[in-house]
């Protein structure tokens, strides 16, 4: 009769059958799922071949099983480190992204526009990300008690233990992306052409868009021992390319200065053209003759792009540029007038269109008063690139889930603010420890996150002081106009705020079935009174609810609002109403009347807050006459 919250995420392997299920019922008998009838009704047919392409390495098997793994970790709210919590979209989670993106599953599956992730290159030192098969939450208390781990080169799982890192996270990333989603993944030599044939497996190879090659570094360093490496990747995947559009690059003033107009042509400025093609057709190999008379054949092997009469047809409407003196050999005029609003983007990306390292680090220390607290932080510039090539709309998810120094955080603000859109970002970081030694825990940084969520803070203040002069009227009081001589509305709704979530094990007491030996029965007694109150005695409501949101997909930005219900603490949570959440004691008939009125799609009480069973069948029924789900925590 009871739908009860078990604590737990989603249950991915669950949900993947029922799909299965609803496709193909007849592959399916006394519950199992039979492997070889679902792969004949796909037309592929058991063989004894065992020599497939397949990407395979140690550990494999076990890392999907991992990425299926229910977790048993809640996400608990931070007001008090948070900016602007009642009013944001924007989220930092601090924990580790296995556990994190396993959370985020049911409310923001097939949410996400863009990925970006800049993960651990695999140098050898300090990889921090060694996840724990048997129990994932205890690893995690155990990394975020101390200081990182290395994973030295004279491993014989060099590759092993990053490709065992990546893979879980790469599978539950999918799962976010919309269908005209994008992911962007940051990479050097020593893993890209594994990360490749790990992303073909995981997004598929014909959703392959780019590997661009970013150049770092503009300097060569003339110390290195052979190679002075300059350059790093960003690969580039769609979920799904035929959903994708590609993002249109704004023109450059170089660009724009390419384009001249020299015989005065009424239509504009133009550029030039080859009128040649190398694709040899019999029917575009003619004579030209120009205007000083001379005779023109297009180069050797090749022909002219159009017909003849085509071009007798461009030639009269004033399209061929014969040169000053009408003695060149023909180009075709493209008028700036009628090209795309954009350009399409390359796989190279320039430091010079979208900064280096150098740009990023600087970036950082004009922040913390001339400190650079990163290695190799990534310049806004560059996520700013990909943003525009992902082609984000001004309300989309961007989600970041190896976030390091918040460059992420501080493009997607830097964007909202230049074009008055309202994209939102999700952080997620491991809370690694600052060294001791280093100029971030002497400047009182403990971890990481604690220098991500500054700069976001810092970032943000910095935008809206700029906005504010550029906005800032004249001195009679009249609004200044911008170079376009149009009145510039200043975004007052830019959101640089965040809400802070940190991970931990869940609210909801869970029965230990540790062995006990020795017939310790205190522990046993110890046990069974802890599972007394299903809630966790040192947890807060606004802990249990956000748990709540999570576990039935309502999105952590969400308002969250504390009303009265007949001298009883409930919270509603969304501006519609969308969830109706009580746990305080002694809720009576007359208590679960008043929050119907609220007219919740659902209402979450805890079986504490009933006196007895009786009460608690009652709240049902009469939720049920109004059309009102009944959960129970």
């Amino acid at each position: 009769m009871h739908d009860i919250l078990d604590g737990m995420s989603m249950n991915l392997e669950q949900a993947n059958m029922d799909k299965l299920r609803s496709v193909f019922p007849e592959c399916f008998a006394e519950g199992k799922l039979d492997i070889d009838k679902l792969l004949a009704l796909c037309g592929e047919y058991i063989s004894n071949d065992f020599e497939k392409y397949k990407f395979e390495w140690k550990g494999k098997a076990e890392c999907l099983k991992l990425a299926q793994k229910r977790s048993t970790g809640t996400l608990r709210p931070c007001p008090e480190e948070s900016v602007n919590w009642d009013s944001t979209q924007n989220l930092y989670i601090e924990g580790d992204n296995l556990e994190v993106l396993k959370l985020l599953q049911t409310a923001y599956y097939r949410r996400v526009k863009m990925i970006y992730i800049d993960p651990p290159y695999n140098t050898g030192n300090d990889f921090v990300y060694a996840d724990d098969f048997a129990d994932p939450m205890a690893r995690y208390k155990e990394v975020t008690q101390q200081t990182t781990k290395s994973n030295p080169e004279t491993m014989g799982r060099f590759h092993t233990n990053w490709l065992n890192m990546m893979y879980p996270r790469l599978r539950l990333a999918a799962n976010l992306l919309r269908d005209d989603g994008v992911i962007f993944i940051s990479i050097d030599d020593n893993e890209v052409d594994n990360l490749k044939k790990l992303c073909n497996e995981v997004f598929g190879e014909e959703n392959f868009v780019a590997q661009f090659i970013w150049e770092r570094a503009f300097a060569p360093k003339n110390d290195a021992k052979y190679v002075s490496n300059s350059h790093d990747y960003v690969l580039m995947y769609a979920k799904a390319l035929e959903s994708f559009t590609i993002g249109q690059l704004s023109r450059s003033e170089e660009t724009e200065n390419r384009y001249k107009n020299p015989d005065n042509d009424p239509r504009g400025k133009w550029t030039s053209g080859d009128l040649s093609v190398k694709t040899y057709n019999a029917n575009s190999d003619y004579e030209i003759i120009t205007p000083s008379g001379r005779k023109v054949k297009p180069p050797h092997g090749a022909c002219w792009r159009v017909s003849k009469q085509r071009f007798d047809e461009l030639v009269a409407d004033n399209r061929i540029w014969f040169g000053e003196n009408g003695d060149n050999v023909p180009r075709l005029k493209r008028f700036l007038s009628e090209i795309k609003e954009g350009i399409v983007p390359t796989s190279i990306l320039f430091h010079k269109d979208v900064g280096h390292s150098q740009e990023g680090r600087q970036e950082l220390k004009r922040l913390f008063d001339d400190k650079g607290y990163f290695d190799g932080p990534k310049p806004v510039r560059l996520l700013r690139h990909l943003m525009t090539i992902a082609n984000t709309d001004e309300d989309a998810i961007l989600l970041d889930f190896f976030s390091g120094s918040a460059t992420t955080a501080h493009a997607v603000m830097q964007l909202n603010a230049e074009d008055s859109g309202n994209r939102r970002f999700i952080l997620v970081q491991l809370p690694e420890v600052c060294d001791e030694k280093s100029d971030a825990h002497k400047a009182g940084f403990q971890n990481i996150c604690e220098i991500g969520k500054e700069r976001i803070r810092r970032a943000g203040a910095k935008l809206v002081q700029e906005q504010a002069e550029k906005d800032k009227p004249t001195m009679d009081g009249q609004i200044t106009l911008d170079d376009n001589s149009e009145f510039r509305i200043p975004n007052s709704e830019l959101d640089i705020g965040f809400r802070v979530f940190k991970l931990d094990t869940s609210n909801l007491e869970t029965w230990d079935g540790t062995p006990i030996v020795n017939e310790q029965i205190q522990i046993l007694y110890d046990r069974m009174n802890s599972m007394v109150q299903r809630v966790k005695s040192d947890r807060t409501d606004l802990d249990m609810v956000f748990e709540v949101m999570l576990k039935l997909g309502v999105p952590l930005t969400y308002s969250v609002n504390q009303i009265a219900i007949n001298s009883k603490t409930a919270y509603a949570v969304g501006d519609d109403c969308l969830l109706l959440i009580c746990l305080a004691a002694d809720v009576a008939p007359e208590d679960v009347e008043a929050m119907a009125e609220y007219a919740p799609a659902k209402v979450i009480i805890s079986r504490d807050s009933f006196t007895d069973d009786t009460a608690m069948a009652n709240a049902y029924y009469i939720l049920r006459d109004r059309g009102i789900e009944l959960k129970l925590l």
